[in-house]
């Protein structure tokens, strides 16, 4: 190792040099074999190593599936030589990078939005053959909201040359497509506190690599090899992207190429002297490989390779000389993505939940270490036995000593109350190295850093600051792009484990930032997770790691499923109350699904002023004027997607009931009468209510149990549906075995909605709806039929009314209906809406 942790915590205090930055990409685009020549550049492993190793995934599954799970934090230092060619003039050659390797598997994006929120850049890495795919999409729309400024590199370049011999124009506009695509994203989540943040090759944010043999270079780094340091080198890289062609014979540059006989500056200077390098190399032609590094100023020894190298592995290590990744990589990160001192100014506010001008989101803006304590704590991490975890995150401003008496708020915490809340002393704190932890004293603002001790105090995320900010809100929580729509249902074959399954589910809900751990009422325990092959990963984490290998039998997925209806009710509802001396009269009419969607993705809460609400729903969903400024409540959790609205003219006292019908709005549209699933998408109206005059009679024991009757007849009366979720799929797969995914998505009750063939590949990739109940096997059964051709991933996408009818004996919704209310040991005998009328 080429530095020690004493270098690592002097820097620290150097904010300006310090940055902190996430790799994010598709899944197999080659995150954490890049990230390696980093780390090799560091010290920490060979070089030789590098892009084989994979250090960043500390995992042995991670390990044998080839794929990252978990994110993993590492902390380098880095000295810069004063004659680095991409210095800028200043003195400062030293520099800490707070690097994040996350996972690019759908199922993983919640790793991904926890690494984000405590990193100001992010470093996307796209694959040049398969190009922009989904989930880059995905990550990179994550990373904008959370107003992170990215840069971009093209991997796995060594297969354009060694597998696939693409010619140089070809290649260019492959690379052009991909630019193009990433700066369509940036532009349309563009956010206008942040400059113009395009990518184009000859400002340098764009970067070439091949991160499985450790070379990369920028357009900077070309021309270097070229010019050295050569005064029109300027110029010349300003050549070496876009419409500029070079005449071998006249030696000039030209602006147009009518006929095609002049060749692209790109493909002449970097492609085609990458293209020779490497085939002289694999056939082993020594003679030309020393005159083409001849041509470049080469500052190595060719003959002591050659008598040590041959083949494939002599070009990686003369590429590796004359382009090290590391340099190239570095040279972006440094100039281009910004200090903790520069990232903070505009995202304190939009992470930040109190107001802007108070003294802790002053000193965040300011990252300053001398003010108060502001730290976010993204994820548990849990350490090599698996008995405790740490809690990883990002100190905003202040710092982290040990001995520190502190305030914990945790993600249930209200400002003002004691909910969720702790005061406790900091004993240990350590920086996460990879597989390694390094104790340290103290961690000021602007850096990332792991307290040990902390476990049974934080769930998944909490905000922390000194014991005396009793004033400090917290910051706030973090949205994820995935929802864990897929359960599973666990128990242990030996009821004396049953504390050690509790123990267990608890660690495991600790150890990932989504996956949820419930206790239904009929005593299951159920696990939900994003997809499939998350909740394969979590249950083997239970069984193996948090349950020491007891057995764990799980049953068969189990889907979620919502309630909702077709049609306002067929009449008005009348419920009267136990005493007979209060009667209340609803109806039920089905919301907007567009509305329903934006309640879901909280554009309208209860938090705003009712005037607010009011003005949204008139001015963007054409509603009613006096209906809009009466919303009592949404639900359930005040954030759902069903609404319950006052709709009585001058009655006396309703304002006294308001909060008994809104405690039993909440109630049913938690757990509906049909299946005991939460409602989707139902406006309940309170048409009139007759109330007993004396205060007494119409308390919440009277009023609730009424409003809970009135709001299931009319439900009832309104023609109830079952709604399923569904996912989004992307499936690549190549054009001759496209009619394989047509016959699985169909027998599956999904369907295909686009298709789309790439320019010059031979994949297609096609986009289709699929049933969440039936996605369970896709993939295996998708690969079958295309003898493993197709590769798809599954994104949850909207939530989609079953057709047939529940009450119709024999139907579809019927069968799931008379399931879940087996399993959750409701009645076989379909309630009516005669069961909860009552008569006037």
């Amino acid at each position: 190792v080429e530095f020690t942790i004493n270098d690592i915590c002097s820097m620290m205090k150097k904010q300006i040099n310090i940055r902190n930055l996430s790799v994010i990409a598709h899944v197999d685009h080659g995150k954490s074999t890049l990230t390696d020549s980093l780390v090799a550049a560091a010290g920490i492993i060979s070089i030789d190593n590098a892009g084989s190793q994979r250090i960043m995934d500390t995992r042995e599954d991670e390990q044998e599936r080839c794929i990252t799970i978990k994110s993993t934090g590492i902390s380098l230092y880095f000295e810069l030589s004063k004659n680095c060619s991409f210095h800028s003039n200043n003195d400062e050659v030293e520099y800490l990078i707070n690097l994040i390797d996350s996972p690019g598997h759908v199922d993983f994006s919640s790793e991904v939005t926890a690494a984000l929120r405590i990193t100001d850049g992010a470093l996307v890495v796209v694959d040049c053959i398969e190009e922009v795919c989904v989930q880059t999409e995905t990550v990179l729309r994550q990373a904008l909201t959370e107003r992170i400024i990215p840069c971009l590199t093209i991997n796995k370049l060594d297969r354009l040359f060694i597998e696939l011999s693409i010619e140089g124009e070809e290649a260019y506009k492959g690379f052009l497509r991909i630019i193009e695509d990433i700066n369509i994203l940036l532009s349309t989540y563009q956010d206008n506190a942040i400059d113009d943040m395009r990518l184009n090759p000859v400002l340098d944010n764009i970067c070439f690599s091949s991160g499985i043999h450790g070379w990369a270079f920028t357009l900077n780094a070309i021309s270097n090899l070229y010019m050295g340091k050569d005064t029109k080198k300027t110029k010349f890289k300003s050549k070496l992207w876009g419409e500029n062609y070079y005449d071998s014979i006249s030696k000039k540059w030209y602006k147009k190429n009518p006929e095609g006989k002049y060749t692209r500056g790109f493909v002449k200077y970097c492609y085609t002297f990458l293209t020779l390098l490497i085939k002289k190399c694999l056939s082993e032609k020594y003679n030309e490989v020393s005159l083409l590094c001849d041509k470049v100023k080469a500052g190595f020894e060719l003959k002591n390779l050659i008598t040590e190298y041959k083949g494939k592995a002599l070009m990686k290590k003369i590429l590796q000389s004359l382009l090290p990744a590391h340099e190239s990589l570095l040279e972006m990160i440094i100039n281009h993505l910004p200090s903790p001192v520069e990232a903070q100014i505009y995202r304190t506010e939009i992470i930040y939940e109190g107001p802007i001008d108070d003294p802790y989101s002053k000193a965040m803006k300011l990252c300053n270490s001398e003010g108060p304590l502001m730290m976010y704590v993204s994820k548990m991490i849990p350490n090599t036995d698996k008995s405790r975890f740490l809690a990883f995150g990002r100190v905003f401003s202040g710092k982290l000593t040990s001995g520190l008496k502190v305030r914990i708020m945790g993600s249930n915490y209200i400002p003002g109350s004691k909910k969720d809340l702790f005061i406790k002393t900091l004993h240990r704190l350590v920086l996460c190295m990879g597989r390694k932890l390094e104790g340290v004293d103290l961690i000021p603002a602007g850096n990332t850093a792991a307290i040990i001790g902390l476990d049974q105090f934080i769930q998944k995320t909490a905000t922390i600051t000194d014991e005396i900010n009793k004033q400090a809100f917290p910051i706030k929580a973090m949205k994820f792009s995935v929802h864990p729509v897929v359960r599973r249902a666990v128990s242990v074959s030996n009821p004396n484990d049953l504390p050690k399954l509790l123990e267990g589910l608890k660690k495991l809900s600790k150890s990932d930032p989504m996956v949820q751990c419930i206790e239904e009422e009929n005593g299951e325990y159920v696990i939900a997770g994003a997809g499939e092959l998350h909740l394969e990963i979590c249950l083997k984490d239970l069984e193996e790691d948090y349950l020491q290998g007891i057995k764990i039998i799980s049953s068969d997925p189990v889907i979620p499923y919502r309630e909702t209806i077709l049609t306002s009710s067929t009449h008005v509802c009348l419920a009267k109350s136990t005493n007979r001396h209060n009667r209340i009269y609803c109806t039920a009419t089905p919301l907007d699904n567009k509305l329903a969607n934006d309640l879901d993705n909280g554009v309208l809460n209860l938090d705003q002023s009712i005037s607010k609400i009011s003005k949204i729903l008139c001015e963007n969903y054409k509603w009613d004027k006096n209906e809009a400024k009466n919303v009592w409540s949404f639900g359930p959790n005040a954030n759902g997607s069903n609404i319950l609205i006052d709709s009585t003219k001058s009655v006396q006292y309703i304002e006294e009931i308001k909060d008994s019908c809104v405690s039993a709005f909440q109630n049913i549209t938690k757990e509906g009468v049909l299946t005991k699933e939460s409602m989707r998408g139902v406006v309940f109206k309170l048409n009139d209510v007759t109330l007993h005059t004396d205060v007494t009679h119409r308390g919440g024991g009277q009023i609730i149990p009424a409003c809970r009757k009135v709001f299931y007849a009319s439900f009832l009366c309104s023609k109830p549906r079952l709604m399923e979720p569904v996912f989004n799929v992307n499936i690549n797969v190549p054009a001759n075995s496209l009619g394989g995914v047509y016959s699985v998505v169909a027998n599956r009750r999904g369907r295909v909605y686009e298709e789309k063939t790439k320019v010059g590949s031979p994949i297609c990739v096609l986009k289709a709806y699929l049933p969440v109940a039936e996605s369970f096997g896709f993939s295996s059964s998708l690969r079958a039929a295309t003898s493993g051709q197709a590769f798809p991933q599954c994104i949850f996408d909207h939530w989609s009314i079953l057709d047939s009818d529940p009450f119709l004996i024999g139907s579809h919704s019927f069968s799931i209906l008379i399931k879940a209310r087996k399993k959750k040991g409701l009645s076989q005998v379909l309630p009516k809406s005669s069961d909860y009328e009552d008569k006037l």
